[in-house]
């Protein structure tokens, strides 16, 4: 069995209104999707999304006429393309998909088969006033979900306490309460500066008040010794490494004893081929590994598999924010949106690959690429 083809298509969902992320000065008037399929010359098909693959064109032929299932070859392959161009993982999710089918089994049992559920905390996406903060709590509680993590960077750190505060007060120890501070990284157009160490260890004193279970992305994703601080001073557990671009910065972040809990997505670094490793290194040193998801389903799912096939503790994350992040929004290229049960877990099944189906009317509905399909050479 060989690789005949690789498709990349683009997709956008017009977002009205707009989507206002926390992690980011400008609303989301659109929700792009990155489509990659790969298909042997026997029938078989695997997809995956993420980003945008820039860079990917022109190396088609490293993997066409290939093994599908040399997936250690093709992750090499793949890291060499990410330094010198873009993040071109989904390339390997849509790899793992495509081996699932072919084995005719779960990607999560290939990854290990250590559960077939993962309990989930709702991650919201939006700057809410205490009040209103406070009822999307309860809205999660009722919903089923054990823990939910909040959103701060409105300008002035005691205004995030202060939402922290309003939901505290509403909820009580019900919900298992997370924070990202968001400052690990920033968007072009967003140029103000990282917290310090100092002033980040004033807020997670704070946060050891109000009982928060972490403090994600405290600093900037650089500052190793101040990570280091922080764990050494703070009792509560400092979470990061989301967006590292290299396998070597998690590495590092593992070894140093930076984290006590790490949070790679597949579709950014290592795709699952590499953030397998991460997760059996993370176990090794006694850190929680538990994948940023906050993408579209798909990237979703490829998250949810390998920490559910490889790990066997924390909580999951699952995009949660209605009415400004939906489900259906999230996963507009999916013929099923992804969805928690009523005690909000995440349960995979035994579909075969990442348990997925598309939804081709919708995708040649908000196809923007003019319908160039990159293939055989």
């Amino acid at each position: 069995m060989k690789i005949a083809s690789i498709e990349i298509t683009q997709h956008q969902l017009p977002l009205d209104p707009p989507f206002h992320p926390s992690w980011s000065s400008r609303p989301r008037a659109r929700f792009d999707a990155t489509i990659v399929r790969v298909r042997t010359d026997e029938g078989h098909e695997g997809i995956g999304s993420g980003d945008y693959m820039l860079g990917f064109a022109g190396h088609e032929h490293v993997f066409v006429g290939e093994d599908p299932l040399r997936l250690e070859r093709h992750h090499r392959a793949l890291s060499h393309i990410a330094f010198h161009y873009g993040r071109c993982w989904p390339l390997d999710l849509a790899l793992w998909d495509l081996a699932g089918k072919i084995a005719g089994q779960p990607c999560w049992k290939l990854l290990g088969g250590m559960r077939d559920r993962l309990a989930c905390y709702a991650s919201s996406g939006t700057l809410r006033d205490g009040p209103a903060l406070a009822d999307l709590a309860q809205r999660a509680l009722d919903r089923g979900f054990r823990a939910m993590k909040i959103r701060f960077r409105r300008g002035d750190w005691r205004a995030d306490i202060a939402a922290l505060e309003a939901v505290r007060a509403r909820v009580g120890d019900r919900l298992e309460l997370m924070v990202d501070c968001n400052q690990g990284w920033r968007f072009p157009w967003d140029t103000m500066s990282s917290w310090t160490a100092k002033d980040a260890l004033v807020v997670g004193r704070e946060l050891e008040r109000l009982g928060a279970y972490w403090m994600e992305e405290p600093l900037h994703r650089a500052d190793r010794e101040g990570m280091r601080l922080l764990r050494e001073k703070l009792d509560i557990r400092i979470a990061g490494g989301e967006l590292d671009r290299e396998m070597a910065e998690l590495r590092d972040l593992v070894a140093g004893g930076c984290l006590d809990v790490i949070q790679p997505d597949v579709v950014s670094v290592g795709g699952i081929t590499g953030l397998a490793k991460v997760a059996a290194m993370a176990g090794e040193h006694g850190i929680a590994f538990t994948p940023h998801s906050w993408g579209n389903g798909i990237g979703v799912a490829a998250n949810a598999h390998l920490m559910a096939g490889a790990t066997d503790g924390s909580f999951f994350e699952f995009p949660w924010d209605p009415p400004e992040w939906t489900k259906e929004r999230r996963d507009f290229m999916l013929r099923a949106p992804l969805d928690v049960d009523h005690r909000g877990d995440l349960v995979l099944g035994d579909a075969p690959g990442l348990g997925f189906e598309l939804d081709e009317e919708m995708l040649a509905r908000t196809r923007v690429d003019g319908g160039v399909v990159r293939s055989n050479n």
